[in-house]
């Protein structure tokens, strides 16, 4: 009896042993499985650095929308996209979600991310962009004189502002610093107070306007107001200790763009601080306050912020009001290799 109880067990070990490797190899395969296809590699290309509709998406690759959800759903099946509903809209997004095969899923996303897309591809995307991007500067021309009653229905500057410049007071470099989207005006006087030289720039002229008179009403000098996106500051070739950026990603078409841009203006050892909307289902913000994006998970952040070769430098959650919780995130630009000057983190802000 003993000997087929011993028996049995092994059997019952075994099998639940190949019950689990059955699994592993079936989820295998549906990796494989979606990563198989020309399409649906291009469309993880497409991804990389936005997020988009399934109708978008049909128009970026110029096919039928129901085809392009049957290439999703074996894509988020494999753990390849994830969805997330942004008011009557699923929006696609490459996840972030772990798994027993990371290390296949990263080697596939880093071979994709090495093919460049299609001119006609490129042409698309702009397009969708440059459309999401009217949509919001419509929304700030008509409504500039609306401002802060409409953030005051979210996050108003009272909410953020005071852990912002405690964040600025813990940086050692005090040269140049860059607003980007001063809204009001309300943090250029604590800018000027703390750096040498300030600009602010803004893709909306309205809202450019009401940041230069709240300047001009405190004499507050030494600021360059500068109309054009992140981009132009790139082009122009800005380059700054300290970049703020303060409630503007959920009014971009392409926040992951945002982040890389201004990166690329960070000197070496600069500081990225963002204030930012956590994640949420309130969608009449984006009709009351123009937002394009319904808040951002911190994960998000934190891989745009890798993906342009920043380092996480800490984070702060301040307290729901509203129904909405706003982050305060800290992002470093490296150091060349030769010295590494130490910094205080967000950490105890």
């Amino acid at each position: 009896m003993a000997a087929m109880t011993h028996s049995l067990s092994a059997r019952t070990l075994a099998d639940n042993g190949a019950i689990h490797d059955a699994d592993a190899f079936n989820h295998l395969a549906t990796l494989m499985k979606a990563a198989g296809d020309p399409l649906r590699l291009e469309i993880l290309r497409v991804l990389r650095n936005n997020a988009f509709a399934a109708l978008e998406l049909s128009d970026i690759f110029a096919m039928r929308q129901n085809a392009m959800s049957h290439h999703l759903k074996l894509l988020a099946r494999a753990g390849l996209v994830s969805s997330r509903r942004e008011g009557t809209h699923i929006f696609y997004r490459r996840s972030t979600q772990h798994s027993s095969h990371d290390g296949l899923r990263e080697q596939i996303l880093n071979a994709v991310d090495s093919c460049p897309l299609g001119d006609e591809i490129v042409e698309r995307i702009h397009r969708i962009e440059e459309e999401r991007t009217a949509t919001s500067r419509e929304f700030f021309r008509a409504n500039a004189d609306k401002f802060r009653a409409q953030q005051d229905l979210i996050a108003g500057y009272p909410q953020y502002g005071e852990a912002v410049v405690a964040a600025l007071d813990k940086l050692p470099a005090r040269g140049t610093v860059l607003e980007v989207g001063p809204g009001e005006g309300e943090l250029l006087a604590d800018l000027c107070q703390r750096f040498e030289r300030v600009i602010a720039l803004d893709n909306s002229a309205e809202m450019l306007d009401r940041a230069r008179g709240f300047a001009n009403a405190r004499q507050l000098a030494g600021i360059d107001f500068i109309h054009g996106d992140t981009a132009a500051a790139v082009s122009t070739g800005l380059a700054s200790d300290a970049i703020t950026l303060n409630m503007v990603l959920h009014h971009t078409p392409s926040p992951a763009s945002v982040i890389a841009d201004l990166a690329k203006v960070l000197k070496p050892g600069g500081v990225l601080l963002v204030t930012e909307l956590c994640q949420h289902d309130q969608d009449w913000a984006r009709s009351a306050c123009g937002d394009l994006w319904l808040g951002f998970d911190a994960e998000e952040l934190s891989q745009w912020a890798r993906a342009a070769g920043l380092t996480d430098g800490g984070c702060e959650f301040m307290p729901l009001k509203n129904g909405f919780r706003v982050q305060l995130r800290q992002f470093i630009q490296a150091f060349p290799k030769t010295t590494v000057p130490r910094r205080e983190s967000l950490q105890g802000v």
